[in-house]
């Protein structure tokens, strides 16, 4: 590895001098060193080689009980100011927690090895793209950031001598005194902090190996110091999958859509149209978790990249009928984290298999078999898997110059109350309706609350007050001529005995053909008190039986549900005081106004009904006509 950036080099000599580290390792990114640091990560326990027949070149790893999810309550913005890291984020005056976590950090690698680990998220040499630099203990950490970033000395070249660099410091927080052993997977939960410095940008992270608190090119800096920049560069940085759907004339439309973690991001990413009715459809991914999206000044359009090189996905649930993609992406040369195993060395979840293996070893080590009264799998287990492997990645993945996004579409877990899909009336209302999203509590998180509102599903990610978020996000639209139309969509809603309504999973292509088409100026819409809604027959339904009644539950909407919404986004606006937009508050009020002057429960009008209507007014012109 080579490098004459000067900056970097000085940063690496100051926390060597800090940490205390018994060697140094420069990551070259090569498949020679990942087979390396991954053969003695099984040789030291941190991993488990899996069967070379079964699952080539992939490891198991099994993390502390205490260590398996993101950590909210420990996440913190150090913001100069106060008020600009906002009511939703975790603050300290940046002086006091580098005096904390400086303390831990004294001697935190004694007898361990630095690895330095430039990276790029984003393809090489991108305009989008950004360079970052990460210190690390942790060889899990090293083999994860391969596989999810460009790794190496491509990054380097990119950097330069004079290059900017995100310098982001990781520790496992478990120094080793001489001839002590080491355990599969260090930690330190009681000291665990995942902080940025956003006027910095800079990012520590201390006592955690978790992918979300560890894998510092990801949440961290792709997310939170990333929508930072973003705010002061006029770009966006976003909790978003980017996906192209091509019809069979090869028309190919690009959309963004932001899901909460654990609600289905990954699934629409690499999602298989059905196979009878949408022949010749293809849905290409471009990305399943992130977007990096800027403007471009010469045809006035918002054009993506997936800062990512890899999917960190969630692994239960996972199965040939959810989601086949996702399993061939990680068939091979991949890492899995907290899932059983079985027997014959491979992997298995909840959702796998119908049926269950007769005998695993569940995620932390245990005998396991069916009936036994806990899960085989962690709620949050994930894989980490090459982009590149998944059959459906899009030819322009890479492409420097992003894609065009056409479409936002914004959805939560709700399980009631909310419409299947509806289109917002303009850019203002489609920012408010994306603030105001709600979602019922995922496995991804520690220490939430079973239903919050989780604006543009940005809320553990935003790395400045989300008030000025808000704004910034009408600014963008308001400065580009032809901004995407923006949509919401709720899979999850469920009938009076808790069954979900809607199919979801490939038939989701329904909603997003509707979507698609009326983005090209070619799909009807219904105005409703939330938005404009497809008719049941603006669905394309065929290959799929499923009773309109069902349909015009899923579009209905309560006044008096719609009510209590209203009520519940101003106690979401009271946390940012004077520093919500003012369109906020006119939005809230049409919302209420559209909801009193509606009917008990605003539905759908069928079929049935207007063409009884319109034989009416047909009866009427000709009886007028008579006169």
């Amino acid at each position: 590895m080579t490098t004459k950036n000067k900056k970097l080099l000085a940063w690496v000599e100051e926390w060597k001098t800090i940490c205390k580290p018994d060697s140094v390792h420069w990551c070259t990114g090569t498949q020679e060193e990942y087979d390396a640091i991954a053969e003695k990560a099984v040789q030291q326990g941190v991993f488990i080689r899996l069967n070379p027949q079964k699952r080539p070149n992939s490891f198991l790893a099994r993390s502390d009980p205490l260590d398996v999810a993101r950590v909210e309550e420990r996440t913190f913005i150090c913001s100069v100011n106060k008020n600009d890291a906002g009511a939703t984020n975790n603050w300290m005056r940046p002086s006091e927690m580098k005096t904390r976590l400086l303390k831990l950090f004294d001697g935190c690698m004694r007898g361990r090895t630095l690895y330095i680990i430039p990276f790029s998220m984003g393809p090489l040499g991108s305009h989008i793209a950004h360079i970052g630099v990460e210190l690390t203990d942790s060889p899990y950490v090293v083999t994860n950031m391969r596989i999810m970033t460009r790794m190496g000395q491509g990054a380097l070249d990119v950097l330069g001598e004079d290059g900017f660099f995100v310098p982001c410091v990781h520790s496992v927080g478990k120094p080793l005194a001489p001839g002590e052993k080491d355990v599969p997977w260090p930690c330190n939960p009681e000291n665990t902090h995942i902080v940025h410095f956003p006027e910095e940008r800079t990012i520590w992270s201390f006592g955690s190996g978790y992918g979300g608190n560890a894998l510092l090119g990801k949440k961290c800096f792709a997310l939170r110091i990333a929508s930072v920049m973003a705010r002061d560069e006029g770009w966006l940085a976003e909790h978003m999958l980017i996906v192209g759907a091509e019809n069979p004339q090869g028309e190919k439309t690009y959309v963004g859509a932001a899901f909460p973690s654990a609600c289905g991001k990954t699934n629409f990413a690499m999602m298989v149209p059905p196979e009878h009715g949408f022949e010749g459809w293809k849905v290409w991914t471009v990305g399943d978790d992130i977007a990096w999206i800027k403007p471009n000044p010469k045809d006035g359009k918002l054009y993506a990249i997936n800062p990512e090189a890899g999917f960190f996905g969630v692994a239960p649930g996972t199965n040939p009928k959810t989601n086949v993609n996702a399993l061939a992406a990680c068939s091979k040369n991949s890492i899995f984290t907290n899932v059983a195993l079985t027997d014959d060395g491979d992997i298995w979840w909840e959702g796998m298999s119908d049926e269950p293996p007769k005998h695993l070893i569940d995620w932390r080590g245990n005998e396991w078999t069916p009936g036994c009264g806990r899960k085989a799998a962690h709620p949050n287990s994930r894989f980490t898997a090459p982009v590149s492997q998944c059959p459906t990645v899009d030819p322009r993945w890479e492409d420097p110059n992003g894609v065009p996004i056409s479409a936002f579409i914004f959805g939560g877990r709700m399980s009631k109350d909310q419409p299947l899909v509806y289109q917002a009336f303009n850019w203002t209302h489609g920012v408010y309706l994306a603030a105001t999203m709600g979602s019922e509590a995922t496995a991804a998180a520690q220490g939430q609350a079973a239903m919050r509102r989780d604006p543009m599903a940005m809320l553990p990610f935003c790395g400045y007050n989300m008030a000025d978020y808000f704004n910034h996000w009408l600014n963008v639209g308001r400065q580009n001529p032809n901004p995407p139309r923006i949509f919401r969509v709720n899979w999850f809603r469920k009938d009076e005995n808790g069954k979900f309504i809607w199919p979801g999973f490939g038939e989701n292509m329904r909603v997003l053909k509707w979507i698609i088409d009326r983005v090209h100026g070619r799909g009807y819409a219904t105005e409703s008190p939330v938005g404009w809604m497809p008719r049941f027959k603006d669905i394309h339904w065929e290959g799929l039986s499923f009773d309109k009644k069902f349909f015009y539950t899923l579009m209905s909407i309560d006044r008096s549900a719609g009510a209590l919404e209203a009520h519940a986004h101003e106690d979401l606006f009271y946390k940012f005081l004077d520093r919500v937009p003012k369109e906020f508050i006119y939005e809230r009020d049409l919302l209420r106004m559209r909801m009193w002057r509606g009917p008990e429960t605003w539905q759908l009008e069928s079929e049935c009904l207007q063409a009884r209507r319109l034989c009416g007014r047909i009866q009427f012109a000709l009886l007028v006509e008579k006169k």
